[in-house]
């Protein structure tokens, strides 16, 4: 049995379409969801539904008892999140769980400096807890998702010609969030992945300015980057009534970039593919042109 945390979200819905895609038996597959009411889709493929909570122990629990493979989906509430991390390994390892997939972050700085520390925490934590459990793991360790960049950019970018982020020329390899579920369900599907530890990470590192220029090509429109500080941004979001937590989560990505944490190319990706990754390039002509060929 696969199980498949945090099921009614992209990542952990994607990750059961290629499990699916790939002739798993869907009574073969759980989802562990907070609320079954909202997985009525993965029900009506004949997924197996396990009621859950990461801030319920006894329900990860009783949810993991007839796993085989867990994937461990992250969880999205930073505050809470080490907590909610330890409860779902101490399960994995008393339910004996065969093997975990964990999707972690890639960042060049895992040390309290980070600009995004807050954010890395959980996930450095969660990498110790995994290696001393005696429990089989893979950990993937996805960089930032392509999936953003329109929310980093701003839905206005192309109405004002403005990328308007604090990240010097700093650079990205973003990753595309359906080919990293794509690499899950490859990697619940086969051997030879326990003990490793896997950089998902794009074979080319974009800057805003590149994406600027990218943008530019694309729509015929003059799209220009522009770097305030920090503090000019964070003041500019302000004015603009954006709540601070969102200001100080959008303003370390950016200085996070700027200093070069994303700035991590590989091929990994491509080999666990079998197939070269998305482009930046190809996706935002996909999100941003029509009638164009994706490259």
């Amino acid at each position: 049995m696969i199980l498949v945390t945090g099921a009614t979200g992209q990542f952990g819905k994607t990750t059961i379409d290629f499990l699916l895609k790939k002739d798993i038996p869907a009574n073969n597959i759980a989802a562990l969801v907070r609320d079954e009411a909202k997985a009525a889709d993965l029900k009506s493929k004949g997924i197996i539904l396990k009621t859950g909570d990461y801030n319920n122990y006894e329900s990860l629990l009783a949810a993991f008892a007839d796993a085989d493979k867990l994937l461990f989906v992250s969880g999205n509430e930073i505050e809470n999140r080490v907590s909610q991390h330890e409860n779902v390994v101490k399960a994995a390892i008393q339910a004996g769980v065969k093997h975990v997939v964990y999707t972690s972050f890639l960042s060049a700085n895992e040390s309290n400096t980070s600009p995004i520390a807050m954010v890395g925490e959980a996930h450095i934590q969660t990498e110790k807890w995994l290696k001393e459990s005696g429990l089989s793991y893979t950990i993937l360790k996805n960089n930032i998702y392509m999936d953003m960049i329109p929310v980093f950019i701003g839905e206005k970018a192309l109405e004002t010609g403005i990328i308007y982020q604090p990240a010097g020329e700093g650079k990205c390899a973003y990753v595309l969030r359906e080919e990293m579920a794509e690499i899950a369900a490859n990697i619940l599907t086969s051997t030879g992945h326990e003990g490793k530890i896997y950089p998902l990470t794009g074979n080319k590192a974009y800057s805003y300015g590149d994406i600027a220029k990218i943008l530019s090509e694309i729509t015929g429109k003059d799209i220009q980057y522009v770097s305030p500080t920090p503090e000019e941004f964070s003041k500019t979001l302000q004015e603009a009534n954006v709540p601070a937590a969102y200001i100080g989560m959008l303003t370390g990505f950016s200085v996070a970039k700027a200093q070069g944490e994303f700035d991590i190319e590989d091929n990994t990706m491509e080999i666990l593919l079998g197939r070269k990754p998305t482009s930046v390039t190809g996706y935002l002509k996909k999100m941003y042109a029509t009638n164009e060929l994706i490259s």
